[in-house]
């Protein structure tokens, strides 16, 4: 979904996956993610990130948390407040802004249209509000609602025709409400994940409604639905080095256009917060109206330490086309294979990924191959290592 917090830019900038965590973190964490996916079939939109990831749940020492993701030309973060409200209730100032975090590429037939793509930027604020329904369970299900407002200010690319004119620079608030069952951390593939989520998002937009070439307009909708859910479950053997991991989402928009419609395509896992991958695709190759998305992947470990695996998975997905951009099918699949190397002492992880879309057009064929590479850098894992190795240390030189 192409929509205010569903953006990936085209340069080393912030994926939107971590614009809008349905709670506050209550880990601490400290992590560098970065992520490439590269098409050897056609030329597509640039697919990459690359940011800091920090979260302290006890900042100054006190039940405020701060959450930072930090990337060369772009922040987001949050500033979280547990009980305020009532023992089992936060509130949560939300912040973003910087360049080039609302870049549009248009994507029709497979065919990369530079000439109607263009730059995107802007900023906003919100806040949330996270009720725990079932403080008792160790399962946590969480309501949340969260109401803010961005600006967007649009101007043309590198490529971008002199002929098309971006859309007028805008402000959109909005209102999302929510209830989800576990959750799942900001880590790369994570040995244990869990999710189930229902949710619902309207928007307001300002602004000229009309931008494109003079003599073919295109529409902004001043108002537009949202509506999905997620279910998503991940289990590792850490005694055996296998994982197993699955995900249905399913959603739609009312009054659909470019920009509030789902966005299917690409690999990178945290390029949204809901990623829809389909391994082989440009990023953001699909627009859908409506959609169901369903992906696998098993891990099977190469080495007896564990540390080298392999990943395979496959994602496939039903799709009512935005109009304009049908394409023969309405099932689109992909599958892929990476290898991966964890440090011995689990700090950090690099993955190198092969995709290959089964049904993606390119030249009037189907097939496409993509390759990839993901990587981790966990510096709290870092800390925590440090710190053992040091009470081992002192313990070891205080034995008679």
């Amino acid at each position: 979904m192409l929509s205010r917090t569903h953006q990936v830019t085209s340069a080393l900038l912030l994926g939107s996956t971590l614009a809008a965590w349905a709670q506050i973190d209550p880990y601490p964490r400290s992590l560098l993610q970065l992520g490439a996916d590269y098409s050897l079939s056609g030329q597509g939109p640039q697919s990459l990130y690359a940011y800091y990831y920090y979260n302290n749940p006890a900042f100054l020492k006190t039940n405020t948390a701060l959450r930072l993701a930090v990337a060369p030309v772009y922040l987001n973060g949050e500033l979280g407040f547990r009980g305020l409200l009532s023992p089992h209730t936060d509130v949560g100032l939300g912040f973003s802004g910087g360049g080039f975090g609302e870049n549009y590429y248009e994507i029709q037939q497979g065919q990369y249209l530079k000439a109607e793509s263009f730059n995107g930027s802007g900023g906003g604020a919100a806040l949330s509000l996270y009720h725990r329904l079932n403080p008792r369970q160790q399962i946590p299900l969480t309501i949340v609602v969260r109401g803010g407002f961005d600006y967007s200010a649009y101007s043309r690319a590198d490529r971008t025709s002199d002929a098309f004119q971006p859309p007028a620079n805008r402000g959109t608030s909005f209102v999302r409400t929510g209830l989800r069952l576990a959750g799942k951390e900001p880590m790369l593939y994570p040995d244990l994940a869990m999710e189930v989520s229902v949710w619902y998002e309207r928007q307001w937009r300002s602004g000229n409604p009309t931008y494109g070439y003079a003599d073919n307009p295109l529409q902004v909708q001043p108002t537009t639905d949202l509506y999905w859910l997620y279910a998503g479950l991940s289990y590792a053997w850490t005694n055996t080095g296998h994982q197993f991991s699955l995900g249905l989402a399913a959603g739609g928009t009312g009054d659909a256009d470019r920009f509030s419609a789902w966005r299917l395509g690409g690999v990178l896992p945290l390029a949204s917060e809901f990623p829809l991958t389909l391994p082989g695709y440009y990023y953001q190759e699909l627009s859908a109206q409506r959609f169901a998305h369903l992906s696998a992947s098993y891990v099977l470990p190469l080495s007896a330490s564990h540390r080298w695996q392999t990943r395979l998975g496959a994602a496939t997905a039903w799709l009512d086309y935005l109009p304009g951009f049908e394409l023969p099918r309405r099932w689109q699949t992909g599958v892929g294979a990476d290898l991966r190397y964890t440090s011995r002492s689990q700090v950090w992880r690099a993955i190198l990924r092969y995709g290959y879309g089964v049904n993606a057009l390119r030249d009037g064929r189907e097939g496409a191959h993509s390759v990839g590479l993901l990587y981790q850098y966990n510096f709290e894992q870092r800390k925590v290592r440090r710190e053992a190795a040091q009470r081992a240390s002192n313990g070891t030189s205080a034995t008679p």
